[in-house]
């Protein structure tokens, strides 16, 4: 029995699980285990608090551990995670941490992998199309920030994801109000341009409802608050629209857009909105092609630990 530990350290909560394989390489999650990021001191404390906890897998006990974090990662094992207050580093793995084999992903790569797992497979469909098998897949997010990855096809039969920070890259505004309201956004983060992390997110949800309302609430109460005539709901899912069209076409998802993330998982009705597939498919020169992409949305808000898990077991296999 093969026994992997996956990680997914995000900005609020750093999730774990326990998954075991057996000799059909199938996955089984057998626990999982939610703790706040911001509750400990280090990634070191936040192993050792784990351990304290009723999980049921100790690191020296994993064959293999993958940590997803939601950060770029430099030389397959350093993370300074830009929404967190301390690095991951996997150089002593075993000394510092207790791991006997380990790698370090950034977070949406995982995502990207989970399309591939029982998750994926589950996913909700929110617009049809078409969808190809073997072309490129793109997977986007919004949760404390939002993530990107791409899933591209090998050219042996499997996959590899290309990791992205393009939520860091500036948002694209495009008509008279929407800039009031990037004007808006840039007093208020005191910030030369807007990234699309202010905008497709948790926080962004709450910028869009203040600039609309005057009333400054948290994305939880905001999320709450959503009426099918909302305006906060229409800019919402219309600026959700537009970075999955966007990304969509930047690397030609023929292959599907799959949303991840808190923010779509416990607001769906951001993607069921009309405004969110009026931008999706709006495009003066690719409307074809966008009408043929299908768009769906993982609702497991533990499939990065699947995609994390999925990785480790392939790189297992490929080692056996």
């Amino acid at each position: 029995m093969t026994n992997i530990l996956a990680a997914d350290i995000g900005g609020t909560n750093s999730r774990f699980a326990h998954f075991t394989a057996g000799q059909d390489w199938g996955l089984s999650l057998i626990k999982s285990k939610w703790l706040k990021t911001k509750g400990s001191a280090s990634f070191g404390h936040l192993i050792k608090e784990l351990g304290k906890s009723d999980f049921s897998l100790l690191p020296g006990q994993a064959d293999i551990a993958v940590i997803a974090v939601a950060g770029p990662v430099e030389r397959n094992v350093y993370s300074s995670p830009p929404f967190i207050t301390w690095d991951i580093d996997i150089s002593n793995a075993e000394k510092d941490f207790g791991f006997k084999r380990c790698l370090l992903i950034n977070d949406f790569v995982a995502q990207a992998f989970a399309c591939r797992s029982p998750v994926g497979r589950a996913a909700k469909k929110i617009l049809p199309g078409e969808n190809v098998s073997d072309a490129a897949s793109a997977v986007i997010g919004a949760g404390t920030a939002l993530g990107k990855a791409a899933l591209m096809p090998d050219g042996s039969g499997g996959f590899t994801a290309i990791p992205s920070e393009g939520g860091h890259a500036n948002f694209p505004f495009v008509s008279k109000e929407e800039f009031e309201f990037q004007e808006f956004l840039r007093r208020e983060l005191k910030e030369d341009y807007v990234i699309a992390n202010f905008v497709v997110s948790g926080r962004g949800l709450s910028y869009i409802h203040q600039f609309l309302t005057g009333e400054k609430i948290e994305p939880d109460e905001v999320t709450a608050s959503l009426s099918a005539d909302s305006e906060t709901l229409i800019w919402a899912s219309r600026f959700y629209g537009r970075v999955c069209r966007n990304y969509a076409l930047e690397i030609l998802a023929l292959g599907g857009v799959f949303i991840a993330g808190g923010v779509a998982a416990r607001a769906p009705v951001l993607l069921e909105h009309k405004a969110f597939m009026e931008e999706f498919r709006s495009s003066g020169t690719m409307s074809a092609i966008l009408g043929k992409i299908p768009v769906f949305l993982i609702t497991d808000q533990e499939s990065g630990l699947w995609g994390a898990a999925y990785l480790g077991l392939q790189t297992l296999k490929q080692n056996k």
